[in-house]
């Protein structure tokens, strides 16, 4: 029985994906994944995985000729592997992947929505355009009695429920991706020599929307009251989003002393084991933060933002602390808190690990997501 998973991007398919992708293989599901041609195609077939490159699909794209050649190259691809079922992850391929499949009469379609979003977070004039179209391409894909919507959070839960977009008896809640708690765990007592700085961590995609100016404006705040302390920024600008944060200006700050900029890591599980707090002040419209649940899963005390997704992993004071989103001075005085209190960092990042075990290992997101396809298949 053939599933095609389709995505934005195979760095995105073989970072969040690639263990469904493997699970469902081992299960007897013959899995096809496709996306724009890139660098982590080869690695997804290095895994023995079949992923194909889809031509001229470019996210950023407005072009409406463009577009519906990538609608119709979907369409002829599905007549051709006639699978039984497509997986869209992100909107845009949760609205194409889905359009396509019922045009080229795919028996059902599974169509996850990792967070909001570009469109429906930010308040720019483009998102303002672009939402009520994405609103009725939505209503239009998520139609039929086969088809299931796939949401991380209660809040996005909440806002499709109320939209009508979809009946609430075809959604399922399930958490993110997963994390593989095998592979993410803590620092082993002593393995590490002490470090003479505190070290404080954001690894995100940078977008402004994933606060990465209230992070770096937290770091000025505590170098001006004489604290020493590093702050370390992982990722790399995000081209396709006009919410990235320009290269040049990550320079500044970096010239400026008031971040330590890593670019893209590759193996965060010993990044986040070398790290003393984890860090994500966002204000996007997340669906449940990776970066977050695996920090969790190595037991690093986490601070982020009171925002949906984020309150599903951290529970103030319990597991982590909620600030205010767009505070920086909130964001400074968590940090230091932690640092200066390590019995609550320790008693922090010991319940985060418990939680990221108990509900977000990838094993459980990954049963619940067959589980998923056995409704429809």
């Amino acid at each position: 029985m053939k599933v095609i998973f389709f995505a934005n991007s195979d760095w995105y398919l073989y970072n969040f994906r690639r263990s469904l992708a493997l699970a469902a293989q081992s299960r007897g599901y013959e899995i096809l994944l496709i996306s724009p041609p890139g660098e982590y195609g080869a690695r997804l077939r290095s895994l023995g995985l079949d992923w194909r490159p889809l031509a001229r699909m470019d996210r950023r794209s407005l072009n409406l000729v463009t577009e519906l050649q990538v609608l119709w190259g979907l369409v002829a691809l599905f007549r051709r592997e006639r699978p039984a079922l497509v997986h869209g992850f992100t909107i845009k391929c949760a609205v194409y992947g889905s359009l396509a499949a019922q045009l080229a009469r795919v028996p059902a379609r599974v169509n996850a929505v990792a967070g909001l979003g570009y469109v429906f977070a930010s308040n720019d004039r483009k998102a303002r355009w672009l939402r009520p179209m994405v609103r009725v391409m939505l209503r239009l894909a998520l139609r039929g009695r086969y088809t299931r919507l796939i949401l991380q959070n209660p809040d996005d839960l909440e806002m499709f429920e109320r939209s009508g977009l979809i009946g609430p008896d075809r959604i399922d809640l399930i958490p993110g991706s997963g994390v593989d708690c095998t592979r993410f765990t803590p620092r082993s007592e002593g393995s590490a020599a002490p470090r003479p700085q505190p070290c404080v961590l954001l690894a995100a995609r940078l977008l402004w929307d994933k606060g990465v100016a209230e992070y770096v404006e937290a770091s000025r705040l505590l170098r001006s009251a004489g604290r020493t302390i590093r702050f370390l920024l992982a990722g790399m600008p995000d081209s396709g989003n006009p919410a990235a944060v320009p290269e040049s200006t990550l320079r500044q700050w970096v010239e400026e002393g008031v971040i330590e900029w890593l670019g893209h890591v590759d193996d965060t599980s010993e990044l986040f084991r070398s790290v003393d707090i984890l860090a994500l002040p966002t204000y996007y419209g997340e669906g449940l933060p990776k970066s977050l649940i695996e920090a969790a899963a190595c037991a690093l005390p986490l601070v982020t933002t009171d925002m949906p997704g984020c309150r599903e992993v951290v529970t103030n004071e319990v597991d982590g602390l909620l600030i205010p989103p767009r505070d920086a001075s909130a964001l400074a005085h968590a940090i230091v808190r932690l640092i200066d209190s390590p019995e609550l960092a320790a008693r922090l990042g010991a319940a985060a690990r418990a939680k990221a075990v108990a509900h977000f290992d990838e094993r459980i997101v990954i049963e619940r997501t067959l589980a998923v396809y056995r409704k429809l298949l």
